[in-house]
């Protein structure tokens, strides 16, 4: 065991110094420092705090790296360590009545906490380690007294090492240790929080941050910490932080300003709106025994995934020339060769056909139809991609009527077609007029919602 010689009432001359300075920008101290063995890693404890709070009374020593910092003023009275330098499984987080705790603990050093008579709790993803907090009979993990803090977090005499954040995205950061080190690259934030600070003045504040995907993560910003005022960067760049948990939301907190790389250009703008006959109607029904059943169902005979982002289904209800209801499409992608399917009535849906539509809209929409109505798919341009019926002919008694029955794209059709035409269908009803099949249908036997025939 090794140590330094640093008397505590010179740590406590320091502490009294720290209280009474306004600038952080001092030299740190000759610290003391002690090599101890771990007998408890960051897996264990975890499994030992449980859902519960406990008080800690044996003798575990646990070993962890220094990756927050309150020079900057984002953090406070809080010291957060992960277990490895490199590649982290796991982090933490001691609260402790302890200022300018940087100069005692700084960035990428190891420290030893002795954790007996420590309390611990869990919330979530968050192992938290601190002193008792007491309310109404109720024991909480509150903040470790200034005097406790050097008993219990214990500076190695190992030197310092640069610690490496685990690269991710945006993606990926869900599957991510929280409390530990990361850093997340081709990241600006997003348009409207250009021309506003890092957070308002005294208040917790996020900033949204988005990738070149339109992938979105917060910034957790401090209304004390000394950036608070600076203006965000409008370029892009990367952002090194800390995953912490904001709601049921991951966030990132930077110690400083030098955790932010802000210097390529913004992303190219995304242009999602595009115009293809590969999305067509493939089946529309008004099952007989079922009309809280009805469906229409678009096909993507494409190689790639293609966005329906102001696309829209038009519904014409009998013989009406002006639309009688639509539907935006917006939001929704259809993958390589699969379907999109719309339900007036999820609940329904899903009871008779066991699945859940891909998109539930209201009922009168054009997905509920009953089978007299025309229908089209229209681009984002106004161009008419595919049609059903003919617009202004009610089809009761022609050949575009599906009452009681099917209307299902013949399996050879692999585009839209912007006028109708009867052979690239084959239409079920209760009828048989016009060269269509008299034979009412079921739900759910004679309808194949979510599949191309």
């Amino acid at each position: 065991m090794k140590k330094t010689v640093t008397k505590l009432t010179t740590l406590l001359l320091w502490i009294g110094i720290l209280s009474c300075v306004e600038t952080r920008d001092f030299d740190k101290p000759e610290l003391e420092c002690t090599n101890l063995e771990s007998n408890i890693t960051f897996a264990e404890l975890d499994s030992l705090v449980g859902d519960d709070v406990i008080q800690i009374y044996e003798d575990l020593v646990l070993e962890g790296y220094v990756i927050s910092s309150d020079k900057a003023g984002n953090f406070f009275n809080v010291l957060y360590l992960q277990n490895a330098s490199v590649n982290p499984t796991g982090g933490i987080q001691v609260d402790m009545d302890y200022r300018e705790s940087h100069l005692m603990y700084p960035t990428g050093n190891k420290v030893f906490v002795k954790l007996k008579n420590l309390y611990a709790s869990k919330s979530g993803e968050i192992l938290k380690l601190g002193g008792s907090l007491n309310s109404f009979g109720n024991i909480s993990v509150g903040r470790l007294p200034t005097l406790k803090v050097p008993e219990h977090i214990i500076l190695a005499c190992d030197e310092a090492i640069t610690l490496q954040p685990t690269r991710v995205n945006i993606v990926e950061i869900d599957s991510i240790p929280t409390l530990t080190l990361v850093q997340i690259d081709s990241l600006e934030f997003v348009e409207v929080e250009l021309g506003n600070t890092f957070a308002v003045a005294e208040e917790e504040t996020l900033r949204r941050l988005k990738d070149c995907a339109e992938n979105e993560v917060a910034m957790l910003n401090s209304g004390y910490s000394d950036f608070q005022p600076e203006v965000l960067p409008g370029k892009n760049g990367s952002v090194t932080g800390i995953v912490l948990k904001e709601g049921k939301e991951r966030v990132l907190a930077i110690r400083d300003l030098g955790d932010m790389d802000f210097i390529n250009e913004r992303c190219p703008e995304i242009i999602t709106e595009f115009t293809t006959t590969k999305i067509f109607i493939s089946e529309l029904a008004d099952p007989d025994n079922n009309s809280g059943a009805r469906f229409v169902e678009l096909y993507n005979s494409s190689q790639e995934p293609l966005d329906l982002n102001l696309w829209t289904l038009r519904r014409y209800t009998n013989d009406n020339t002006e639309v009688s209801s639509t539907i935006d499409l917006s939001g929704f992608i259809i993958a390589s060769e699969s379907t999109l399917v719309i339900s007036p009535n999820a609940q329904e849906f899903e009871l008779i056909y066991g699945f859940p539509p891909n998109f539930g809209v209201s009922t009168n929409s054009p997905a509920d139809s009953n089978g007299d109505d025309n229908l089209e798919l229209v681009d984002p341009f106004g161009t008419i991609i595919d049609v059903f019926g003919i617009i202004g002919q009610d089809g009761s008694g022609t050949n575009h009527e599906f009452e009681d029955g099917r209307a299902v794209r013949k399996s050879e059709i692999m585009e839209g077609n912007p006028n109708y035409t009867f052979e690239e269908w084959s239409i079920f009803n209760d009828t048989g007029d016009a060269g269509t099949i008299k034979m009412p249908q079921n739900a759910p036997e004679d309808f194949t919602p979510g599949q191309r025939e």
